[in-house]
């Protein structure tokens, strides 16, 4: 049986994609290469198939839905990555950096 839609939205986007989200943020404070975030990404993917598949009876073994959730979640937690990057980066060096956007520096 495969998980629904708001199944999906409420697991993977909202509780995973919180968790996805703070994993981006953590690595970012502590000044670790983005690719980082890929491996945390991928764990929290199976942990959010094992929680459809032991809550709402999805499917457990199936690659293509842990392969969508986790492409979700890395991509949640590159984002989170740039932007609070950015901001540290605009904040601990406002003589070299200035904000041109939420995911942009420019040199000064």
């Amino acid at each position: 049986m495969i998980t629904s839609f708001p199944v999906f939205v409420g697991l993977t986007i909202v509780l995973f994609g919180g968790c996805a989200f703070m994993t981006g943020q953590a690595l970012a404070a502590t000044w670790r290469p983005a690719w980082q975030v890929i491996p945390y990404a991928l764990l929290l993917g199976a942990a959010d198939r094992f929680l459809g598949f032991a809550l709402f009876g999805g499917q457990l073994l199936s690659f293509s839905g842990w392969l969508l959730d986790s492409a979700v979640l890395v991509c949640i937690g590159l984002l989170s990555w740039r932007l609070t990057q950015v901001r540290r980066m605009a904040d601990q060096y406002p003589w070299l950096y200035v904000r041109t956007g939420p995911f942009s520096l420019r040199k000064l």
